[in-house]
């Protein structure tokens, strides 16, 4: 499994339960990544969505305990739960997509996080693992700054060295 962030230089993610910043060209990427992938997301992601719908041509696993069944979505109570419903995919196809708590949780669990970095502060309240500076990880490609609405921001992959069994 994977996951899939954007990030300011000081690896903030969120503010009052939205983005940081708007920029067209990590939507572009994150669309490219992740469509007719599965996403998997804790509910306040799920709310922050436009109406609190989940993403099209995707299938969105959210973890919301406590959270009663839709149609357009798998709510899933626990991490047990989520552990049962993910073996019936493709784990190269299943993206973690947020929010903190459950990057935190989930992050010893993916082998990979497509990581865009971008180059400003968005004066976050949340914060993603600094990868950086934890040993399993190392980013193993970068590709050229580009710019998107004001924004230099650059799309890395980050490789676990020392994946955990989900």
């Amino acid at each position: 499994m994977k996951a899939i962030v954007a990030v300011d230089k000081k690896w903030g993610i969120g503010k009052k339960n939205d983005l940081l910043f708007s920029l067209p060209e990590d939507m572009k990427y994150f669309r490219e990544k992740t469509l007719n992938k599965v996403v998997v997301m804790g509910s306040n992601t799920l709310k922050s969505f436009p109406n609190g719908k989940p993403l099209k041509n995707r299938t969105n696993i959210v973890l919301f305990p406590g959270g009663e069944s839709r149609d357009d979505c798998t709510i899933v109570q626990s991490l047990e739960e989520l552990s049962k419903v993910l073996k019936n995919y493709n784990t190269e196809d299943v993206f973690i997509i947020g929010g903190a708590m459950f990057y935190k949780t989930m992050l010893p669990y993916c082998s990979e996080v497509l990581v865009t970095k971008v180059d400003a502060d968005g004066e976050a309240e949340v914060f993603y693992e600094n990868l950086d500076n934890l040993p399993n990880w190392e980013m193993v490609s970068a590709l050229p700054p580009v710019e998107t609405n004001g924004y230099t921001i650059t799309f890395t992959t980050y490789k676990n060295s020392s994946v955990k069994e989900f």
